[in-house]
């Protein structure tokens, strides 16, 4: 009999820990990230022609549906125009769910380069400046997963640069971007 109680409670044991085995996640991922990079418009107040360029975006989502961006950007006036703007930006991102689809809003801050010709004095054919502004950003925008591994993503941004001390842009400026791209999502 005492032989009888003992496998019973040998077997129950097996039997409990088998069944919770199931039910405890085998893996679970801390962070979603992407990185990626994208084709650029940007619409300056400064211009008014539309600049174009290049950049490169990663996000890291630690939560469901927050997470921080990491974007740069780099634009060029049309030619003969020497005139580009370069952005660094960190911050802030909502994201939701939606089957293939997260669209998403972000905020954004970082530091802005404005590189254009200025008036120039009597004895010098061109003078280039080069300054840099703090700046602040709001956008938005969709990825979409094509693949497990590929998202595409369409992104518009509104940047607002302080101003300088120089005289050269006494109101900053505040360009819009508009990307497009593609991303490789680690999985």
């Amino acid at each position: 009999m005492l032989r009888k109680c003992v496998l019973l409670a040998v077997l129950a044991a097996a039997t409990v820990s088998a069944l919770r085995g199931q039910a405890t996640p085998t893996a679970s991922k801390v962070f979603d990230i992407q990185a990626g990079g994208s084709f650029v418009i940007a619409k300056s107040d400064y211009l008014p022609q539309k600049y174009k360029g290049f950049g490169f975006y990663s996000t890291i989502d630690f939560r469901r549906h927050l997470g921080i961006a990491l974007d740069f950007h780099q634009v060029y006036a049309p030619s003969p125009a020497i005139d580009y703007e370069r952005t660094y930006e960190v911050g802030g991102r909502y994201v939701l769910h939606y089957g293939r689809l997260h669209p998403y809003a972000k905020a954004m801050y970082g530091r802005g380069v404005y590189n254009f010709a200025s008036p120039s004095p009597p004895d010098r054919s061109v003078q280039q400046a080069n300054l840099a502004y703090n700046l602040f950003g709001i956008g938005g925008g969709a990825d979409y997963s094509i693949k497990r591994y590929l998202n595409v993503r369409a992104d518009y941004e509104f940047q607002l640069w302080g101003s300088d001390n120089y005289g050269y842009l006494p109101n900053g400026i505040s360009p819009q971007l508009f990307s497009i791209g593609a991303a490789y999502h680690f999985r």
